[in-house]
This record gives C-alpha cells, sequence and structure tokens, in this order.
C-alpha cells in the first residue's frame, strides 16, 4: 500500500541585501532632492517652463543619480550580505534628514550615507562605484550652491568683469553696461560659472568611475577642458546677452536657455567622452 506524504512548502524568505538597503536610503534621499527642487521650478516657471528646463535640473545630474543607484544595486562578486546593525542606525538618521521640509537636508543625507559606504562598507566594489558617483551628485545639488553662497558677490563680479571686458562696457559691481549704452545687465546668481562648472565636474566623474577608468596625471586636463567649456559657454551667452536688451530678452528667454544648456552638456559629455574613449568604446 502506497501512502503519499504532504510536504508543507516552507514560506520564501526575502533577504534584503546590504547594497540594497544602500541603494533604498539613495533612491528615498535623491528622490526628496530633486522632487524639491523641481516644484520649486514649477511654482516659479510654470509647468511648461519647467519641463522644458527639466525642472531647474541637468540632465547630467538625473542620469548621474541613475547610474550611482544602478552601481549600488548591481551585486555581482558581492557575498551575500544583510545590513549589520551600525547601517540601521547610520539609516536611521538618514531619514530623519531626508523628512525634514528643507530640500538641501537630503543632499546632505546622501552625502553623508556615501563617505559612510567609501569609509566602512566599502567591500563591494560596485557599491564603492555608487557611492562615489552619489557623492558627485552633491557638488553642483549641494556644495556649489554653499560656496556660492560664501562668496557670492565676488563670484558674480568675477563673472560680470570678464563680461565688461568682452563688451569693452562699464561695470558696477555685478550690473554691466549694455553695448548699445542703454541700460544694465545684471548678472544673477542662476546666470553664475559656478554651478556649471559643477555640472561638468560631476560629468567627468561619472563617466570616468562608469567605464572603470583608471585615472591618471592626464586626467585633470580633460576635467580642466570640460569645466573651461562650459564656463565658456557661460560667458559668450552673458556677453550676448549684454549687447542690448532686445536680445538679452531672447536669449535669457526658455529657448535661449535651452540652447545654452544643450551647448555645455554637449561640450562637457564630448570631453569627458574623449578622456576615456578607450574604456567607453570597449563598453559600447
Amino acid at each position: 500500500m502506497l501512502t503519499q506524504s504532504k510536504v508543507a512548502a516552507a514560506p520564501r524568505v526575502i533577504r534584503l541585501r546590504r547594497s540594497e538597503f544602500f541603494a533604498l536610503l539613495a533612491i528615498l534621499g535623491c528622490a526628496n532632492g530633486l522632487f524639491a527642487r523641481a516644484l520649486l521650478t514649477v511654482n516659479e516657471h510654470g509647468w511648461s517652463d519647467a519641463i522644458l528646463g527639466t525642472f531647474g535640473i541637468s540632465a547630467i545630474v538625473w542620469i548621474s543619480c541613475f547610474v550611482g543607484i544602478s552601481e549600488l544595486l548591481d551585486q555581482e562578486s558581492e557575498v551575500v550580505e544583510s545590513p549589520r546593525s551600525i547601517d540601521w542606525v547610520i539609516g536611521a538618521g538618514f531619514l530623519i534628514l531626508i523628512i525634514l521640509p528643507i530640500g538641501h537636508f537630503s543632499w546632505l543625507a546622501v552625502a553623508g550615507l556615501c563617505l559612510y559606504i567609501l569609509m566602512f562598507a566599502n567591500d563591494a566594489p560596485s557599491r564603492r562605484r555608487g557611492a562615489l558617483i552619489l557623492l558627485a551628485t552633491t557638488v553642483p545639488m549641494l556644495w556649489s550652491r554653499v560656496l556660492f553662497n560664501l562668496f557670492a558677490n565676488v563670484l558674480l563680479e568675477l563673472d560680470a568683469s570678464v563680461v565688461s571686458w568682452l563688451l569693452g562696457t562699464s561695470r558696477t559691481g555685478n550690473m554691466v553696461r549694455f553695448a548699445n549704452d542703454d541700460g544694465y545687465l545684471v548678472v544673477l546668481p542662476a546666470c553664475s560659472s559656478v554651478a556649471n562648472m559643477s555640472i561638468a565636474f560631476l560629468c567627468w566623474i561619472t563617466m570616468s568611475v562608469w567605464v572603470r577608468h583608471r585615472w591618471s596625471p592626464r586626467d585633470l586636463l580633460w576635467g580642466f577642458l570640460a569645466c573651461a567649456s562650459v564656463v565658456a559657454v557661460n560667458v559668450i551667452r552673458l556677453s550676448v546677452m549684454g549687447l542690448n536688451e532686445e536680445i538679452f530678452k531672447i536669449v535669457h528667454g526658455p529657448w535661449g536657455e535651452m540652447a545654452a544648456n544643450f551647448a555645455m552638456l554637449a561640450f562637457a559629455v564630448g570631453f569627458s567622452a574623449w578622456g576615456v574613449r578607450r574604456e567607453l568604446l570597449s563598453r559600447i
């Protein structure tokens, strides 16, 4: 006589890996920081202009956030490990920062998380790469703004001095006389070259880390060219706006801003890609 035994299947336990834990925190921090900036842009400029300008956030920042989080989730050659007790403590502090109604605190939390990973949870190569890219993302989203707030007058006057020299007109502080001598061009914080330079820096870091580029002293040249090119585009745009008030309205509008952003993106990506062309071609 045959008997059929029924073996109850044990429920499958889903284990949260350590890298997945860090990636979830990074997703929350980046999403909160990006949403705060996007909401502010929509309130100031409306939906159409906000969408046209990628919500006031460079496309490089969006891409870097995606690449950084993807690297954190890449579990290649990683030992299966659950979050440690100290990781949960760090995570709790991280959540406290991002729930505060201040967008910059989200990027501060992301920076702190990345530093913790690089110093104390760096046993997985993909985790290190993701943390480095996300840490670089906080430069244009947080640290360049902090730097600008500390030295705003000096930085704006520096931009105004270069524009004044190119136009051959007078300058008063951050105000440059129009070339037709009919009013002044005011260099505002949104037009500063510092923010654009930080975007170029982020582009170089993201691309070089993503393709596993081995850094050398020569990379300083490509990083410098990427940063210098976007500064040049920004200064040229300011100089064109300084010709007269009619041209100012056209170039300062959403289409002019989009064209300038596209040019900066092309130069930053171009110089960065050329600097890592060997590794990049091998991945394509």
